[in-house]
């Protein structure tokens, strides 16, 4: 009886996990006012004037947060609001979203390129160049990593 009640748990708390994660796959739109507050200052300074196409919120338990502009240019945030991703189409990453080591490494490797496209975790960064390249940072902002 031990055995089938244990088989029958974990038969349901796969089922609940496989349902949660289903489910935190979907972006929800969301109006801007719904962002964390972190997150509006960032898009109300860093683009004041990029007109918003929509705003989504994806996850139940850990939620995050994308901001597409109408010119395809596109931010995302942590549940906090901290930006961890900014992918531009219109021309270079702001210069407030780089570190200077890795904005001083890029105009001295690289000077006739931008960065399109820069994306942070608590490990390394990683950016995408107008030519292609692909460069990982680890945390201390050295190269580790060149993808063409």
């Amino acid at each position: 009886m031990k055995k089938i009640i244990r088989n029958f748990t974990m038969a349901l708390a796969a089922l609940f996990m496989v349902s949660v994660t289903a489910m935190a796959d979907d972006d929800k739109p969301i109006e801007f006012s719904q962002l964390p507050q972190a997150a509006q200052t960032t898009v109300k300074k860093e683009f004041p004037s990029h007109q918003i196409a929509f705003t989504t919120q994806e996850g139940i338990l850990s939620k995050t947060y994308e901001v597409h502009f109408s010119n395809g240019d596109k931010i995302e945030f942590d549940s906090k609001g901290n930006w961890d991703n900014v992918s531009m189409k219109s021309g270079p990453v702001p210069a407030t979203f780089i570190p200077a080591a890795i904005d001083k490494f890029v105009k001295a490797k690289y000077p006739n390129t931008f960065i399109k496209k820069i994306d942070k975790d608590r490990r390394d960064t990683e950016i995408e160049l107008s030519n292609g390249l692909d460069l990982k940072f680890n945390k201390n902002y050295k190269l580790i990593e060149i993808d063409d």
